[in-house]
Parts: C-alpha cells; sequence; structure tokens
C-alpha cells in the first residue's frame, strides 16, 4: 500500500510537535497568538482535530485556533526552502518568525511560501498559524445553521518544509502557472501496443548566473526503467521555463479499475550547473490511460466500454472530522471497493491526497468538486475564489490516474451563465486536451450533465446531448416526497419505515426497507443513458443544521456494513476479482442472507448475489432453489435480490448456497443467536497494519457460545486501553447489530485493549497471534 502520489527529494516533515490553543469565549474577539498564555498551550501532532465531537454532534465547533512549532533549518549557499501546508480549514494566516506570509482562504487545497530570505541560519524558527472555520460569505458554502455537513477545523492535514537548489523543479503551488509548474504529465496516446506519455515541467533557476542542466524523466514499471528522456536546457537568471518531452511506452500496462496498474515517473534536473545539492528530482505516480466518449456518450476507457457503479464520499470519521491519517484515508477507498462501486464522488469539496493515493491503487475513478452547496454570492471575490479553488484542485490532483472529470460547479445552485462558462473554461484551460472533463448540475456549458434523481422524478425537461451522471439518488426521494432543492421542507416526509435514512441499530426490518429502496433506485437509473450512478451517500455523516446523523449511508459512521452494502456487493460482476497486490477488497462470486434470523426475523429471507443461482437451506433441509434472473420488480439489474418463503421461523440454520453453471461458487450461513457469553475484541485494520499515529475503529463484539454474532443494539460497553492506544471522545460506546465501536489513535502498535458490558469481558489478541 503506498500512501501518497508523488514525492519529492528533500521534504521535511513538520507534523510532530506543534503548540496548539483554541480560543474559546471571550478569549475569541480579538485574539492572537501573543495573547496566549503561556500554559495556555497544549503539544498535538498533525493531522489535528480542532474540536473533537461527540459522535452525534448538536452543536459543532467553530471558532479560531492557533499553532505554532520551531524548527531548524539549514541552506546551503543557493537553496531555496518552500514552506507547504496540505490544508487548513478554513481561513488561515501564517506568520514565520514574526512576519506575515500570508492569508489563503479555503480548507481544503494546499498553499505554499517560499520562505527563503526568512530563516535564521542554523537558529531556532518559529512558524505561528491562525485558522478559522466560521461561516465565511467569500468561502461558502453557506452558514452552517442550513448545512448538511460540518466544515471541522483545525489544521487537519500536513505540513512539509521542501528545500530545493538553485535549479528545480517548481512548486505545482506556489507557481501557480495555469497548465504548468511543478510536473504535469499526459498521455497523448494510449493503447494496449504503445503509449506516449508526455511530461511537462517547469524548471527555475533562482541563482544570480546562467545554469545549463539536464531535465531527465525515467518511468518505471515493478521496479525496472521501461522509458527514458532527458533534454539539456540553459536557464538565464531568475529563469522559469517548461520543458515538454515525451516517453514511447511498447506494450503498455494500462490502467483501469479492473487492472490498476501503477508506474513511477521520476523527473530530475541534473548536471553541474544543478548546483552542489546533487540538483533536484520529483516521483510520481502515474496510471498510463485514456478517456474518450463514443457516438452515443457512453464512457469507453482504454478502448473499451465502462458502466460505473458509484457513491458518494463525505470525507469525515465521529470526532475527528476531517483529520484522519493516511491509513485511514486507505481504509474508506478500501470499503468503497470493497462493497462493489468503481466510481466515487467527492462532495462536495476536494479531498485528502491520502484518498486520491488509494484511489489509484485500488482503481477507482473518482470526480473532485469544489466547495459549494445551495450557495451564490453575487460579490466578484466570491466568483475569484471559487475560480481560483477550480485552479488548485486540477494542479494538486492532475496526475492521479483516478479523476474522471472535474466538477467546478457549485452543488445545486443558480449560478450566472458567464461565471458558468468561465468555469467551465477554467477547466480546459487548466487542463489542456481531450482528456480533461468538465461536469456540473446544469446543462449549460460542461461536458458532463450531472443530474440527481429526486431532481429527475416528474421533470419534464428533455436531457442535454451530451453524456450523463446520476449524481445522486436512493435517499432524498424516498425522504421528502416534494423531490425538490429545499432540505428545510419537512412538511411531506415519507414515514421514517419508507426512509432510506436507516441508522445500524434500527434493526432488521429497516435495514430491508433501505436496501429495497436502493435497490429499486438503482435499478431506476439504467432507464436513463447515463454513464455512471451515484448512491447518497457511502458512510452515515453528522450535519451541521441538524442534531442528529444524515443516516442514508450503506454503512455506519462507524464503517459497519448494512444490508444496502451487501447489496451493491453482489452487483459487481463475480469475474471482477482483487489484483494480488490489493487482495483485501476481495471481489468474485458472492451470496449474503440479509437476515440475522432471529425470532424477529421475517420468514421471507432476502438473499443477494451475483451468482446465476441460490439454494437456500433451513437446518439441512432445502426451502428453495432459484434463480438470480431480472423481474417485474427490478427488471433492468442483472444480479437482482432473491426472495424465499422459509414459511415460518425456526431456530437454527440458514445457508445459502451460490451456483454458476451448475457449480457452487459461493456459501453464507446466519444462526440463530443464543445468549451472549462473551465479546470478541479487535482492531478493525482491513489488513492495513496500523502504525504510531494512526486512527482506527475497535471493535467489541457480543458473542454467544458458538462465536455467533448476538445482533443486539443498545449494549453498553466500556473499554479500557493502554497507553499503547488512545481511545477518541470516551471510552464508552453501545452496540449497534451486536457491535461497539470507538475510535482509538494508535500510540504503539502491540498495546492492549480489552472491553467490558457487565459480566461480558474480552481482551485484544497479542499482535504475533491475532488472526488476519
Amino acid at each position: 500500500m503506498a500512501l501518497a502520489g508523488s514525492a519529492q527529494a528533500a521534504t521535511t516533515s513538520l507534523n510532530d510537535a506543534w503548540q496548539f490553543h483554541r480560543a474559546d469565549g471571550k478569549q475569541a474577539a480579538g485574539a492572537t497568538a501573543g495573547k496566549v498564555p503561556a500554559g495556555a498551550w497544549s503539544t498535538v501532532s498533525l493531522p489535528h482535530a480542532a474540536h473533537i465531537e461527540p459522535r452525534v454532534p448538536t452543536a459543532p465547533w467553530q471558532g479560531t485556533v492557533f499553532y505554532k512549532k520551531t524548527f531548524d533549518a539549514a541552506l546551503k549557499p543557493g537553496e531555496r526552502a518552500i514552506l507547504r501546508f496540505e490544508a487548513v480549514m478554513n481561513v488561515a494566516d501564517v506568520w514565520l518568525n514574526g512576519k506575515h506570509l500570508g492569508q489563503h482562504l479555503g480548507g481544503y487545497l494546499p498553499f505554499a511560501f517560499d520562505v527563503t530570505g526568512l530563516l535564521k541560519a542554523g537558529g531556532k524558527n518559529e512558524v505561528v498559524v491562525r485558522a478559522n472555520n466560521e461561516d465565511n460569505a467569500i468561502t461558502g458554502p453557506k452558514p452552517l445553521k442550513d448545512l448538511d455537513y460540518i466544515q471541522h477545523g483545525g489544521m487537519y492535514r500536513g505540513v512539509s518544509l521542501i528545500t530545493k537548489p538553485a535549479v528545480h523543479i517548481t512548486d505545482e503551488m506556489l507557481a501557480a502557472t495555469p497548465a504548468g509548474g511543478g510536473v504535469f504529465v499526459t498521455f497523448p496516446q494510449a493503447d494496449k501496443t504503445q503509449a506516449t506519455v508526455q511530461v511537462k515541467t517547469e524548471v527555475a533557476n533562482t541563482s544570480k548566473a546562467a545554469r545549463t542542466v539536464t531535465v531527465r524523466n525515467t518511468l518505471a514499471w515493478q521496479g525496472k526503467e521501461i522509458a527514458r528522456a532527458e533534454q539539456k536546457v540553459t536557464l538565464k537568471a531568475g529563469e522559469r521555463r517548461h520543458v515538454t518531452m515525451p516517453l514511447k511506452v511498447g506494450q503498455p500496462q494500462l490502467w483501469s479499475p479492473q487492472a490498476p496498474n501503477l508506474h513511477v515517473l521520476d523527473t530530475s534536473v541534473v548536471g553541474e550547473g544543478a548546483g552542489a545539492g546533487g540538483g533536484d528530482s520529483v516521483q510520481t505516480r502515474i496510471g498510463i490511460r485514456r478517456l474518450a466518449f463514443d457516438s452515443k456518450h457512453k464512457l469507453v476507457l482504454n478502448g473499451e466500454p465502462l458502466q460505473l457503479r458509484g457513491v458518494n464520499r463525505h470525507q469525515e470519521y465521529p470526532h475527528v472530522g476531517y483529520a484522519l491519517s493516511p491509513q485511514a484515508e486507505y481504509r474508506d477507498a478500501l470499503l468503497v471497493k470493497k462493497y462493489g462501486f468503481d466510481y466515487i464522488r467527492l462532495s462536495h469539496y476536494p479531498q485528502s491526497p491520502a484518498f486520491m493515493a488509494a484511489a489509484d491503487e485500488l482503481g477507482l475513478l473518482v470526480i473532485p468538486g469544489v466547495p459549494g452547496w445551495q450557495y451564490f454570492n453575487k460579490d466578484p471575490a466570491f466568483s475569484k475564489q471559487v475560480i481560483k479553488t477550480c485552479e488548485d484542485m486540477i494542479r494538486r490532483n492532475r496526475n492521479h490516474a483516478s479523476v474522471l472529470a472535474w466538477e467546478c460547479s457549485l452543488n445545486e445552485t443558480d449560478m450566472p451563465d458567464a461565471f458558468v462558462d468561465t468555469l467551465h473554461k477554467t477547466v480546459h484551460t487548466e487542463y489542456p486536451g481531450d482528456q480533461a472533463f468538465s461536469v456540473g448540475w446544469l446543462p449549460r456549458s460542461y461536458d458532463i450533465y450531472m443530474q440527481a434523481r429526486q431532481h429527475r422524478i416528474g421533470d419534464k425537461h428533455a436531457l442535454p446531448d451530451k453524456p450523463l451522471i446520476v449524481s445522486e439518488y436512493g435517499d432524498w426521494e424516498y425522504y421528502a416526497m416534494n423531490a425538490g432543492f429545499n432540505q428545510g421542507a419537512w412538511s411531506d416526509l415519507k414515514p421514517a419505515d419508507r426512509s432510506s435514512r436507516q441508522l445500524l441499530s434500527q434493526g432488521e426490518k429497516h435495514l430491508l426497507q433501505q436496501a429495497a429502496n436502493v435497490a429499486e433506485a438503482h435499478d431506476d437509473n439504467f432507464t436513463t443513458p447515463a454513464f455512471a450512478d451515484g448512491y447518497w451517500v457511502m458512510f452515515d455523516y453528522a450535519r451541521g443544521y441538524a442534531p442528529d446523523l444524515e443516516a442514508s449511508g450503506v454503512m455506519s459512521i462507524d464503517r459497519l456494513p448494512k444490508f444496502a452494502a451487501e447489496f451493491f456487493r453482489s452487483q459487481r460482476s463475480p469475474e471482477q476479482v482483487a489484483p494480488k497486490a490489493t487482495p483485501q477488497w476481495g471481489g468474485g462470486p458472492m451470496v449474503f442472507i440479509a437476515s440475522y434470523w432471529t425470532p424477529e426475523s421475517s420468514p421471507r429471507v432476502r438473499v443477494f448475489t451475483n451468482a446465476e443461482e441460490v439454494e437456500l437451506r433451513l437446518n439441512g433441509k432445502t426451502v428453495a432453489r432459484q434463480k438470480a434472473a431480472p423481474s417485474s420488480t427490478h427488471p433492468r439489474l442483472k444480479h437482482p435480490p432473491v426472495e424465499f418463503d422459509t414459511g415460518a421461523f425456526q431456530a437454527g440454520e440458514l445457508v445459502a448456497v451460490a451456483y454458476t453453471g451448475g457449480k457452487a461458487v459461493a456459501e453464507h450461513k446466519v444462526r440463530t443467536p443464543g445468549d451472549a457469553v462473551k465479546l470478541d475484541v479487535a482492531l478493525d485494520e482491513m489488513g492495513v497494519p496500523p502504525a504510531v499515529g494512526d486512527l482506527v475503529f475497535a471493535r467489541a463484539r457480543l458473542v454467544d457460545a458458538s462465536g455467533t454474532t448476538v445482533p443486539q443494539s443498545g449494549q453498553a460497553v466500556t473499554f479500557t486501553a493502554d497507553p499503547g492506544y488512545e481511545v477518541i471522545h470516551s471510552p464508552q460506546a453501545t452496540t449497534e447489530a451486536g457491535i461497539a465501536s470507538v475510535l482509538v489513535k494508535v500510540r504503539e502498535p502491540n498495546g492492549t485493549l480489552s472491553a467490558a458490558a457487565g459480566k461480558l469481558q474480552g481482551a485484544l489478541a497479542p499482535r504475533s497471534t491475532a488472526a488476519e
């Protein structure tokens, strides 16, 4: 597992040992770092959440925080130093050694400063950051009291000091060069026989004399060099120039969701003119692939048609908000892939570089978007901010193989025509050629039209003649009967038992209702010409304007699957399996019984499978064997749910066996649980070993004497951890479907963790003997 999409030479992490202060109450007005009492600072490391929220925030924190850090820096003559922040929410002011470097607006993208002339040679340097996440009319998206998600505060991504020689490859964020800066990789041609990998590199000479250097690009596949190109360049003093060169690759290993092949590109500046430091280099992970649309507006990847099943994702975790570890970001991507999706709409803002890198590695196509939701400010500063965010989002993400299109569009917002035209043009200015596609929810200008299913219902307008994505479906149209844009129109809500908003703790009947809604809506999407759809939403999440969780996720906020997740897993082709490099997400034939098989369970048992037939057995006797074929209920689903009537509940064991070509290919068993006798305690690491600083969910599962999970909700469980694990927020949790979850930060991977619920006890097995 790689946790970054690119890397630069001479990069020093500044993530450890920051001093932190939150200016609450009366301190907030006119607060400055200098006014903070010496004893009011605490020591933290990045990523960091400004405020630890309860699992269900009722009054999400907004305000001002301060961070400061001292560090050593020693520059050689002629070297440059760049201080780079990956994200700070939402308005950030930065000082270095008392000098104000500037203010950055927007909480989701990187920004950088050239601090060469401000560093103290061989001495202690102090950087101070003031960050504010209160409502902001220029950055949007709209006030928290009206917002359906939370912009969590803090320095929640990393900070680094990048040292460059006098002749160097520029930082793409600092350079602010349209369609340039840093390294920009495109693929003018790519098929199974040959590919052209075109590398555009911006090189700068910050010395006082002309320098001659060699710019060299080396492409490697699985550690072996497969292509190389270089060019000698003379730069005048103070000159910046782009150097573009193609690399030819015969019979390339192409990137796709089924085969996410990644190459490593090393771009170097070498030679006598590069300086005493030995030059500069940047490593970039790339995937060779070509996107296109056919005459019917269907997606074509590497010459092959591709229909995408997708989901929307908010990046927050409980308690810590956006401050996730790279491993936690990877696990989220792994869950998306595992449960049957190959496409993600990153709603509604640019998400972590670690998540983007995981999408590259796992084969997930993504649509990054600018922050925006039902809000437009006529102040020109607002439009300017959105356009700059679009530019910066593309510059940061343009080399990721996973990017499908760019959502430089304010979601569900009535935008002026000229503004829409400018955003569309910005996409193609920042990413020239035929491999960039703009996407927006208005039919005007954008290359791809995005329409939510709830907006399609009752809409009499003809679709525009362009590619279509169903941006969202499966939630709002089953929750509010007006199927419109106003999230506050509560007068016509459907009954709760018909909604898709069902918590894992609400039980089997409610989870089956959500799964039924999902199957119906996904089936209906095939009546449109859309090449992709995106269910709303992957994970339950906390909301700003309502004191509850938005519960339409196919997984809980603690990343536990609901029945709907298994339905989506059944929609994947049985032939699609994980590559050897990333076996954790599985794939292949599957079958799942959507029942806990307790006395409260329905005798009509629903089974999900991607095989041809299913046999259901109850206590060893066959109930029925049925084909998994399209029906009047689901006429368009290739793998619809299969229902069996058992007649009446009988305690014991249900077994579903899936068959293809007459051969058993998958099996799933469900047993009637007895009384809970103990707790099974484990870290839900998903094959991604915890590292120091990682965030991972700890689970305590109620199990009976045979090891069957007892799906009881509401049982209080108390976790106890040694110093190796820090339980975030509270050690108390209640079970959902038999499982209690707490979020822990790893201090030492071999720590101990135990749990208790009355007389029920359990402890984490030592890592040396724990099961995979």
